[in-house]
């Protein structure tokens, strides 16, 4: 029988940040998923939210490292490092984290061994158990949508590394696709583009302000000014230029058409029992790069779809994986580690049983 004492948490392990859920209380821990290190020793000075204030700012002989990419680990040390870390923060606020069930959030479309590796590494930090989810699943979930119902819902998830979409329905993942493209890809894109333009290299912390001030993926009704500091690329000297909204416009365009083209493939496969419930329902927008400017409407106008932005797009994945035995499911592919059997219902109830198919 399920031991009502053991505790249930989510893992977020996001390409830019990670969040855990526990079940019952909420967000315990929410921090950058970057790392420190010595270039020279290749030993980690600093995790999260003090490694990210680094950044930009770091000596010669550190480095401030993204152990994930593209939504999955790059570097398993690394990773493995910082997760430890971050529990460790936990850990005297909710002890209950060791022998606790973890289920932890994966992108879609990741292999056999990638999703064992993030399990494996799960109970080796603490957890009692481990069982992956996909990221849209999760969303769902966490947003509150019917998913155990015979009812299509579709999740466009934008985060730091990838932009996915899915269509769920009967606790399963339809169909999906992902794009390699985020809220760093943006950030990237104004690195260059100004680099380009104005001859001015600028760091990841003020192309991020940029994108926060600026940027909007509708045509902006004014033209909004914004000072940008960097390094003069022609005289190695600082300098400050004047960028506009309409100008960065240009480059949030291709990133918003992007996903569009993604959604409409996606739209492809969906079979034609569940687009009327896509027209009546919408589509829920999460992840952090929902948050961009006008990203609801422009989708919205683009699709013909109704679209909403939930209402807490950063939180919705962490919850969604916390919450998961609130829905007495689990879609086909997921696995459990720290168990001798397959993903089913078991002694404890940690996995949960799939009612459809996909």
């Amino acid at each position: 029988m399920f031991k009502r004492f053991e505790q249930l948490f989510g893992v977020d392990l996001g390409t830019c940040n990670t969040l855990i859920y526990q079940q019952g209380v909420g967000i315990v821990l929410r921090e950058p998923s970057v790392v420190a290190i010595h270039k020279e020793t290749g030993q980690i000075e600093a995790f999260g939210e003090q490694a990210y204030a680094m950044i930009g700012r770091t000596p010669a002989n550190l480095e401030v490292v993204y152990p994930l990419k593209d939504g999955v680990i790059a570097n398993f040390d690394m990773t493995s490092a910082m997760l430890k870390h971050f529990i460790s923060k936990i850990q005297g606020k909710y002890n209950w984290f060791r022998g606790s069930q973890i289920y932890i959030s994966v992108r879609c479309g990741i292999t056999e061994v990638q999703k064992r590796a993030v399990e494996e590494m799960i109970v080796h930090k603490g957890g009692r158990k481990s069982v992956t989810i996909e990221e849209p699943l999760a969303a769902a979930i966490g947003a509150g949508l019917p998913v155990a119902d015979p009812i299509g819902s579709m999740v466009v998830d934008i985060g730091g590394g990838t932009s996915q979409v899915a269509l769920i329905s009967l606790g399963g993942i339809v169909v999906s696709q992902y794009v390699r493209i985020g809220g760093m890809s943006l950030d990237q894109d104004m690195i260059e583009y100004v680099k380009r333009k104005y001859n001015l290299v600028i760091g990841e912390r003020t192309a991020e302000e940029i994108k926060k001030n600026l940027a909007s993926a509708v045509i902006p009704e004014g033209d909004v000014r914004m000072d940008v500091r960097g390094n003069d690329m022609m005289e190695g000297l600082p300098k400050t230029i004047s960028i506009s909204s309409k100008e960065i416009y240009e480059i949030v365009d291709q990133f918003s058409m992007s996903i569009v083209e993604t959604i409409r493939q996606t739209m492809e496969q969906c079979p034609p029992e569940l687009a009327g419930d896509l027209m009546e329902r919408g589509i829920l927008l999460c992840g952090g790069g929902a948050l961009l400017h006008g990203l609801d409407r422009r989708l919205q106008q683009e699709t013909g779809i109704p679209v909403y932005l939930a209402e807490k797009p950063m939180e919705c994945i962490a919850h969604g994986a916390g919450e998961m035995l609130s829905y007495k499911l689990l879609a086909s592919g997921h696995h459990s580690a720290g168990s001798s059997k397959p993903s089913k219902i078991t002694e404890t109830d940690a996995v949960l049983e799939q009612v459809s198919g996909k």
